[in-house]
């Protein structure tokens, strides 16, 4: 399949939208096959969430699982049918006081704390305090949620002493990106230790693979009265565990012991669930290690999940670079045996409804109790898995491009801190990891799916900082309204930035208008390339009248390709003289201009642009192409990188 083939099968995958703003990409006859007719997911639960029996919605965790992997595909196409999909979804659930219809915390059912990674995007791209109340008392359940005597979070009061494999994918990512918002930096000690306990008591030493479940007390019918384990490897919860586990990766602290401690685990799982991977169809069966008896099947859900725990894991460099080759031939058997087009909109058939252990009716964990249930086609749980592991197989695609290259963002010129929630202060302003309007996170994710490695970097740009940077990012200076004590550009910076690209480092510099960024002393920098930026302010806007900011990249641009339509307001234009040559122009003034430099090369625009509010697609119109633009600016800069002479 290629590239704009696989883009359209993830589109359509993912459950797309009839009115997908970024199919201008696609030609007509594509646009027939993979998007049209109105999307399945959006179709069957186009404003809540119930399922066959319900009286009304319910709070539950399978929604969840859906709308973590819209916010992906979100990220990847910057439409914003997703992101208006997933907060209408969340909305019918939590009130303006933070409450959620539905959710009961005296239950202490650890399923019920899923959709708050939900909740968590919301609250930060919107700020809006009602996402972060409702998460609230997600975290207050974990606080008091019953543990087993050395800690384990039980899976439901209604099954005391027992931990669940499905319980670390509800929790633990919730928990761990919480902690990471509301620094509660003691929160990952115990995450670490339910990962431990759970491979401590449900791992099998002859084959790796962790069973369904485990019963401290011994008491269940179904838990080995020895060891207090199920009897069988069911799929779906390998899927869970896995996908827990390079989940929680993502907010993990880099510096914190138990990080390497969770890799192992999953290096141990990744080694494990692959032994038993099917070699012909490269499935996985809802019993995993019991391929040969009858009527044991593949299974859809657990297939998808395994195979994003590996793509994943392989793609971040937690496992080694075969796994990705065993998430590949998953994701063809998964395209070939569950995905159906029909009428342009995707079904995926071949998931069981559920399997669990006790309860009412009671369940015995037998073979012939996980053979018993329902296996139907478009279940929310396989849903939601075939989008996160359509969106992740699509990262991997293009993960090798720019391995090894480190993207540097400046966070010593612009240097800007606010109080966060907890009162505390935190970097913003065009930083990596800020996804509300002025951050950078969907800029900073057009470089990661390539493989390149983002970071901030906080310090002097010397030659020592540089020397490990492929790509210099430098964003809006600051001025002493913006940071009481800026760090102001000087002729010695300058030139180590200088020598930087004349040895072939890639040097990016987004000013902003003159009443906006500190100009007169930062241009000693752009100087030394050709490029001044004027003390202007250019292409002003009138409220929402978005007209008046386009700007018209030139046909066979060699940044963008065929001319493109951006929306680019109140900016600083640019002087230009050799080596500098211009890119961009509006009325005859200088937008964006490059330089190139000894064996590097300059990238200047007068404002920074590519901030998360003019990428998203949530504010402009559908016919600006700023996602499309920054995409194409962010593949040319990988092309022209080099690693910079020692």
């Amino acid at each position: 399949m290629n590239s704009i083939l696989s883009k359209c099968f993830l589109l359509t995958c993912v459950a797309t939208a009839a009115s997908i703003c970024v199919s201008a990409q696609y030609n007509t006859a594509e646009k027939s096959i993979f998007i049209r007719g109105l999307p399945e997911t959006m179709r069957i639960w186009h404003d809540s969430f119930m399922l066959a029996g319900d009286k009304e919605p319910q709070w539950r965790y399978d929604q969840g699982v859906i709308l973590k992997g819209m916010d992906d595909v979100w990220n990847a196409t910057g439409d914003r049918t997703w992101f208006s999909y997933i907060q209408q979804s969340m909305d019918h659930y939590v009130g303006e006081d933070g409450s959620i219809k539905g959710y009961k915390k005296d239950e202490y059912n650890i399923d019920h704390v899923n959709n708050g990674k939900v909740l968590l995007m919301l609250y930060q791209v919107t700020g809006k305090e009602k996402y972060r109340k409702a998460t609230q008392l997600l975290r207050e359940q974990l606080l008091t949620h019953p543990r087993t005597k050395e800690g384990g979070f039980w899976h439901k009061k209604i099954y005391p002493s027992q931990m669940w494999l499905d319980g670390l994918y509800m929790g633990q990512p919730f928990m761990a990106e919480y902690a990471k918002l509301f620094h509660e930096d003691k929160a990952f000690d115990d995450i670490v230790l339910q990962f431990r306990l759970m491979e401590k008591y449900a791992r099998d030493p002859q084959t790796g693979l962790l069973y369904h479940g485990w019963d401290e007390s011994r008491e269940q019918k179904w838990a080995n009265k020895t060891t207090g384990t199920s009897t069988y490897f069911w799929g779906r919860s390998l899927g869970w565990f896995g996908m827990a586990l390079v989940d929680v990766l993502d907010y993990f602290p880099a510096n914190h012991a138990g990080r390497k401690e969770l890799i192992a685990i999953l290096d141990r799982f990744a080694a494990a669930v692959t032994k038993v991977q099917d070699p012909a169809t490269g499935l996985w069966y809802d019993i995993v290690d019991r391929k040969a008896q009858k009527p044991n099947y593949p299974e859809s859900s657990a297939s998808c999940m395994l195979t994003y725990t590996l793509g994943k894991a392989s793609r971040l460099g937690y496992v080694g670079e075969k796994y990705h080759g065993a998430a590949e031939r998953g994701y063809a058997g998964i395209k070939d045996h569950f995905v159906v087009d029909s009428a342009g909109s995707i079904h995926l058939r071949g998931t069981v409804t559920v399997s669990g252990l006790g309860g009412n009716p009671y369940r015995d964990g037998s073979f012939a109790y996980y053979m018993s249930e329902p296996v139907i086609t478009n279940d929310p749980k396989g849903m939601g898995a075939f989008i996160l592991c359509a969106a992740e197989m699509e990262k991997g695609l293009t993960r090798n491009i720019a391995k090894g290259k480190k993207v540097f963002l400046d966070n010593y010129f612009n240097n800007e801190w606010r109080k966060d929630a907890t009162g505390t202060e935190v970097k913003w302003h065009y930083v990596w990891d800020e996804r509300d309007n002025s951050g950078y996170s969907m800029f900073g994710k057009l470089f990661q799916k390539n493989g390149a490695e983002t970071i901030l970097s906080s310090t002097r740009p010397t030659a020592e900082v540089l020397k490990d940077a492929s790509v210099f990012i430098m964003v809006d200076p600051d001025t002493q309204k913006e940071t009481p004590n800026p760090n102001y550009m000087n002729l010695e910076d300058a030139t180590a930035i200088k020598n930087w690209v004349n040895s072939g480092g890639v040097l990016v510099i987004l000013g902003n208008d003159s009443s906006n960024n500190e100009i007169k002393k930062f241009n000693i920098l752009p100087k030394m390339f050709g490029i001044e930026f004027n003390e202007d302010f250019f292409n002003p806007v009138l409220k929402d009248q978005f007209e008046m900011g386009t700007v018209i990249t030139p046909d066979e641009s060699p940044i963008f390709g065929s001319s493109k339509k951006l929306f680019i307001k109140e900016l600083s234009t640019l002087k230009l003289s050799a080596p500098a040559t211009s890119v961009a122009t509006k009325n005859g003034a200088n937008i964006m201009a490059i330089s190139r430099f000894g064996k590097g090369t300059v990238f200047v625009l007068g404002d920074p642009w590519i901030y998360n509010e003019y990428l998203d697609g949530r504010k402009l119109t559908p016919d600006f192409q700023n996602f499309e633009g920054a995409s194409a600016l962010v593949d040319w800069l990988l092309k022209q990188s080099k690693k910079t002479e020692e």
